[in-house]
């Protein structure tokens, strides 16, 4: 069945935090920015257009909701749960930080029917999370992922590659560890100079400078590969191309691409293809048709990287998991291990 979001963007603005890539507004005597009243209303306009036959859930983003007062969070949550009652909306999504989740906490959010809990995890190394202003440690991460899956609850895990302090090398040791937490699904969002916030200020210092394109692109592929050789879903590479973001001087620097995980993709089979030509530099490839445009790469990359040797072709015979080389039969298992 078809799973569908009904997002409801709200803002924390008595966040207390100060990490360094968020421009959170800080708003004296104003704790966030949707009412009851504005949430129903989200929620009927979203349900006049999505398919009676689906799984919809109501997903809380753009702040900490757990950090929310508590009455606050019971009066968005019964907003909700009338509609989980009446089988309508069939649970509540949300995100927030790994040292905002306690057992009372969780008791409540299970009370009134939530299903996901995504935590903004970023890094899993020590000092990146302290050279971003987190908060928190490593272990704290653990200690959250371990009281959701408990409550039964299914947990996200975002992560930031790209942030202060980071390398390759720890960006990558931070993934093994979501691996070992056992995540039902990760968010990976490679780090942006947005207006407004700490880090802006650090670049224009020349203290951070974020990752190009193609270095974001070669960090987040071994990544990408280790979660879905784990069995991990993948839900989201790269921020949202949406409307405020598209807004001039809101991306002050960093590796935003509107279909960044086509990029990803595409260089996973640019690898893959390099080492597998035969011996006068062909490649005969044959796909299901949905991989297809996977393994051409974004505005047919890999076609213009190999040129007259690389021919593909559609052979629906062929699984999701499989592709044809020059004759040889591949898995995508096989694929993977080459870019980890």
């Amino acid at each position: 069945m078809k799973h569908y979001n009904i997002p409801v963007f709200i803002s924390h603005f008595g966040c207390p935090n100060s990490c360094v890539f968020c421009n959170q507004k800080k708003i004296t005597g104003i704790e966030t920015d949707v009412s009851a009243d504005e949430l129903e209303t989200i929620i009927e306009d979203y349900l006049k257009t999505l398919p009676k036959e689906s799984k919809k859930e109501v997903a809380f983003f753009g702040g900490t909701f757990t950090g929310i007062s508590i009455d606050l969070q019971r009066n968005y949550l019964a907003v909700v749960k009338k509609y989980i009652d009446d089988g309508k909306v069939d649970g509540i999504r949300m995100s927030t930080r790994p040292d905002y989740i306690s057992h009372e906490i969780l008791l409540m959010l299970k009370e009134y029917g939530v299903t996901t809990i995504e935590l903004g995890v970023q890094s899993l190394d020590a000092d990146v999370l302290e050279l971003s202003g987190r908060g928190y440690r490593p272990e704290k991460v653990f200690e959250a992922s371990t009281m959701i899956k408990e409550a039964g609850i299914a947990l996200g895990i975002q992560l930031m590659p790209g942030l202060p302090g980071s390398t390759d090398e720890k960006d990558f040791i931070s993934a093994k560890r979501v691996v070992g937490i056992g995540p039902d699904m990760v968010r990976i969002y490679p780090t942006l100079v947005i207006n407004g916030t700490q880090m802006e200020k650090m670049y224009y210092e020349g203290t951070f400078a974020p990752m190009t394109l193609k270095e974001a692109v070669d960090r987040v592929v071994p990544i990408y590969a280790l979660f879905e050789k784990a069995g991990i879903n993948i839900i989201r590479v790269g921020l949202q191309p949406s409307d405020d973001i598209r807004e001039e001087g809101v991306i002050i620097d960093g590796p935003f691409h509107p279909s960044f995980r086509e990029l990803v993709e595409g260089e996973i089979y640019s690898r893959f293809l390099t080492i597998h030509r035969d011996e006068v530099g062909n490649l005969n490839v044959k796909a299901n048709e949905k991989n297809i445009s996977k393994i051409v790469g974004n505005r047919g990359i890999n076609r213009k990287t190999f040129g007259k040797s690389f021919k593909i072709s559609i052979d629906n015979s062929l699984s999701l998991k499989e592709i044809s080389v020059n004759g040889n039969l591949i898995t995508r298992e096989e694929i993977l291990n080459g870019v980890i």
